[in-house]
């Protein structure tokens, strides 16, 4: 059975079920799997990279969509100006509120990055980080019929479906079944993506000079 398209999941997934009366909650265990995928995934199809430019004076500037965390954000000038996270708590401690400069650190507040000091001019900020899969749907409303998930990792979202599924049906005593095989299938891709970011490298030692002859 194909499971390359929203259509097609929904379909498997009452068959794995064996019920044919679900045809408005199925959608729903969908969303679900696609929620915990979202909190538990980081592999490198997530990752997106996206600029912002900031305005003088504005130390906040909206997150990109579909952000779930940061890998690396750096103000792209010459040379790359790499920025440091730090707490909010200690960024307000360490900038105030009205110190201005360069931007050499950030925090996260709610949507928006806050930066630090405030930009005193405009600057390109680049921003790596993990994106949300595209929302499966009937592609209406944002939503998309198949995304990266259908195409590599339809085992993911079926066992996920499968497991939000079972407590709406009181089949607790199958809930640990679709869970393992849902770990299972999340921990693969994890160290697929692990051994393909290493391969075709070797590791290297770095000798850090102390200046102290022997």
């Amino acid at each position: 059975m194909a499971l390359s398209t929203y259509a097609e999941l929904k379909t498997a997934i009452a068959d794995w079920l064996d019920r044919s009366d679900l045809t408005t909650n199925i959608p729903d265990f969908i969303t679900l799997a696609e929620a915990r995928i979202s909190r538990e995934l980081r592999i490198r199809p997530q990752e997106v990279r996206s600029t912002m430019t900031t305005t003088t004076g504005n130390k906040y500037h909206a997150l990109p969509g579909g952000y779930l965390s940061m890998r690396n954000i750096q103000l792209n000038t010459n040379p790359t100006t790499p920025l440091e996270f730090i707490t909010l708590e200690m960024l307000d401690r360490l900038y105030g509120s009205d110190t201005t400069g360069k931007p050499t650190a950030y925090s996260i507040v709610g949507d928006e990055i806050q930066l630090a000091p405030i930009p005193d001019s405009t600057y390109t900020v680049e921003v790596a980080y993990y994106k949300k899969f595209d929302t499966l749907g009937d592609g209406t409303g944002g939503t998309v019929t198949s995304n990266w998930l259908t195409t590599n990792a339809p085992d993911v979202l079926l066992y996920g479906a499968l497991l939000e599924a079972e407590p709406f049906l009181k089949n607790d005593e199958r809930v640990p079944t679709w869970l393992n095989a849902y770990k299972e299938s999340i921990s693969k891709l994890q160290l697929a993506d692990t051994a393909d970011r290493h391969s075709g490298s070797t590791m290297r030692v770095r000798t850090v000079y102390s200046g102290v002859e022997g």
